[in-house]
């Protein structure tokens, strides 16, 4: 044992002395010269490193080094200065703090002369009043929008300045006849008629045990060290598809692995799900993380995937500044946007553990309650240990490798439409939770850019908070139209005779929200399938030239984009504000958001008023304009493209699209119907939508020549 260390330690001395590094001090002149150059430009460019290393005879690679090498101890310099600073600041304010304390002890009733029978009693009023007067001016705000709204002061709120708006031309054409000027719809009120309500929500706080939570912190242990494995490792746990190339798991190695005592859902109709796909993420782990954890924020960063998430309590609180250790009993909902395909429910426990600086683990699995136990799980679906690794990398980015493993139980068949999509794993798969994150952050780097449009055609957006307040608007809109399509505890579908085998699937509900108009809302929405790759579809719902073709309620009348916000890479990804050519109303515009990913693409549309848009334009809050949209979901159809099809338009003009052989297209309209919360619907409304929508599509198949499909 002795030689052997003695060799060892001899090799690696020598190793050592043939590594060693040589260093080169500068001399006085280049120093100079370096810090000349620097007091200029802290970041020479190649030609200008080139040039310095010639008249200093150093190699490019020092002058670099050299540079990068002072800007660290400028950076470093200019902190400890500021921290100076600081801390001169904060010992000041130590000590005034200390001095009105102070005084506090003596302080003497201006009234009466003597001191005060309760200082506290004092405090709470002064804290009162201000918060009141918080409120008065949180109150005016809102009855200053309200105002320019409706276009007359409200009566009940004390008068406010008006605010400035943004100059748009009143000239611009109406989209006519849709929204709540929209077709005629008789709403008598029948006796026996009923109108969906939304149901006590599912996830209510509870209490739970010591003994339960060591039991929730045990699983979330176990489950994190599953996923770590499933995130790193490749052979034998994962092979690569032969048909896509994505990476599949192979279920012999998984079980063999990671053996369990039980299997859930043991029958014939459980099948398994199981996928994983990295990509690069423009946000900063930190800011990822929070999101993911905060159960609002993850359902804004998902809105096409996730109808519905809640925490049901906090079990750990984690660490503030990394949130690792962070560990929560939640509750979520699955969607696809389709009334054909019913939503996934999850009870389970979300964990967060920071690996090192700069790498997160989150993790996600299913918690079984006792069978007494009002959350007892009467779910289809089991998740596994699933989630994500977050790694931080340089310019604010982040490489995100997602992972999704769940036990189904297909209680009912599912459609023939989605039964390729869903059984392929794509539905509800890692690329489509990856590319819907990517698309989703270049949309929140676009929100942050201070600058203006390139493309706002006629200068009608005249500033970058109203640019931001467009695109908070827009994306209300979407998410109001991925919640009105959903199969969500919410909504009760009824299906009513149409043109084909899915026919027309209404849903009522009464409408109360602040950015919704008042009233019963009906939503109507139909599946059909083209023989089109998602490409093509996508491009023909979002060219404006095209819209006369398949919009039933512009009467043929053409459209012009007049504001145009990019929010992607994709030019496809994009908020438009149009206007229509020839109508009878002047005051009506349409704002729309298209996006799109390789899992599928919106086109979302919605009537807006002329005030409404000046204010979202101006930079003021846009909550409270009301909207209902309407619009298109179009995904693939998950079947292999055979090569072999009748008609020339089906082929796959976007390889970057699941299985192209098709698209499925879901065409959904929401209409007011009553400003009355109490109106209940009758046939001949219910017969309006249903040739609403019948006509849209007769029009969509005729313009793409599908209409044999």
């Amino acid at each position: 044992m002795e030689f052997g260390g003695g060799s060892g330690g001899d090799h690696d001395g020598s190793d050592s002395h043939r590594r060693k590094k040589r260093y080169h001090r500068h001399t006085s002149n280049q120093i100079q010269r370096l810090e000349a150059m620097f007091k200029d430009c802290p970041h020479p460019d190649e030609k200008q490193r080139l040039q310095l290393s010639r008249e200093l005879g150093l190699a490019p690679r020092q002058i670099k080094f050299w540079f990068q090498n002072r800007r660290t101890q400028m950076k470093a310099q200019h902190e400890r200065a500021d921290n100076s600073a600081l801390r001169s600041e904060n010992d000041k304010i130590r000590c005034e703090n200390i001095a009105i304390r102070e005084a506090l002890k003596n302080v003497i009733c201006p009234s009466c002369g003597v001191p005060p029978i309760n200082e506290d009693n004092y405090f709470d009023e002064h804290k009162l009043r201000m918060e009141n007067a918080q409120l008065k001016e949180e109150l005016d705000r809102v009855s200053s929008i309200a105002a320019k709204y409706i276009g007359r002061p409200i009566s009940q709120l004390p008068p406010v300045q008006p605010i400035h708006i943004s100059s748009l031309d009143l000239s611009m054409a109406s989209f006519g006849g849709h929204g709540m000027g929209g077709p005629s719809l008789d709403l008598d009120l029948l006796p026996g008629s009923t109108s969906s309500t939304m149901p006590s929500l599912p996830y209510q706080p509870i209490g739970i045990s010591d003994m339960d939570k060591s039991l929730m912190t045990d699983i979330a242990a176990n489950a994190m060290e599953e996923l770590l494995r499933l995130l790193q490792t490749n052979d034998p746990l994962w092979m690569k598809s032969s048909t896509d190339g994505k990476d599949v798991l192979n279920l012999e190695s998984y079980d063999r692995i990671f053996p369990r005592a039980t299997t859930h859902l043991k029958n014939p109709n459980v099948r398994i799900e199981a996928s994983r796909a990295s990509g690069v993420i423009i946000m900063n782990g930190l800011a990822l993380v929070d999101m993911i954890l905060d159960p609002n924020k993850f359902g804004e960063l998902f809105p096409t995937i996730v109808s519905m998430a809640r925490t049901i309590e906090v079990i750990s609180s984690g660490m503030l500044d990394s949130h690792s250790g962070t560990l929560q009993l939640m509750y979520k909902e699955l969607q696809l946007l389709s009334p054909l395909v019913p939503t996934r429910e999850f009870y389970f426990l979300r964990y967060c553990h920071q690996i090192e600086q700069g790498h997160w683990a989150i993790v996600d699995v299913s918690y079984d309650f006792p069978r007494d136990n009002q959350f007892a799980n009467q779910s289809r679906s089991h998740r596994l240990p699933s989630g994500c690794l977050i790694q931080d990398m340089p310019n604010g980015y982040s490489k995100v490798t997602w992972v999704e493993h769940v036990e189904i139980e297909e209680k009912a068949p599912i459609h023939r439409l989605y039964r390729d999509l869903i059984h392929s794993g794509q539905a509800f798969g890692a690329e489509r939770w990856l590319v819907a994150l990517q698309r989703m952050c270049e949309r929140y780097a676009c929100l942050m850019v201070s600058g203006t449009s390139t493309r706002d055609l006629e200068g009608v957006i005249p500033s970058p908070e109203g640019k931001r307040s467009m695109m908070k608007l827009a994306q209300r809109m979407v998410n109001n139209f991925c919640a009105s399509i959903s199969t969500s505890n919410g909504h009760r579908w009824t299906t009513i005779s149409g043109m084909n085998e899915v026919g027309v699937r209404v849903t009522i509900h009464k409408s109360t929200d602040p950015g919704q108009p008042n009233g019963v809302v009906l939503s109507a929405a139909t599946t059909i399938w083209l023989p089109l790759s998602p490409q093509t579809v996508f491009n023909f719902f979002k060219d404006e030239r095209t819209r006369p073709q398949w919009d039933v309620l512009s009467n043929g009348n053409g459209v012009q984009e007049v504001a145009h916000i990019a929010n992607g890479s994709h030019p496809g990804n994009c908020i438009s504000v149009l206007r229509a050519f020839n109508t009878s109303q002047n005051n009506m515009l349409i704002l729309q958001e298209s996006c799109i990913d390789s899992s599928g693409s919106l086109v979302v549309y919605c009537p807006v008023d002329l005030p409404a848009i000046n204010i979202a334009m101006s930079g003021e809050d846009p909550s409270y304009i009301p909207l209902l949209p309407s619009g298109f979901t179009i995904t693939p159809d998950g079947r292999q493209d055979q090569g072999d099809t009748s008609a020339s338009t089906s082929s796959c003009s976007n390889i970057n699209h699941i299985g192209c052989s098709g698209s499925l297209i879901t065409v959904a309209f929401q209409i007011l119907v009553s400003s009355l919360p109490s109106a209940k619907l009758n046939m001949e409304s219910v017969n309006t939508v249903n040739n609403l929508i019948g006509t849209t599509v007769q029009q969509i198949k005729s313009a793409l020549n599908c209409s044999s499909s």
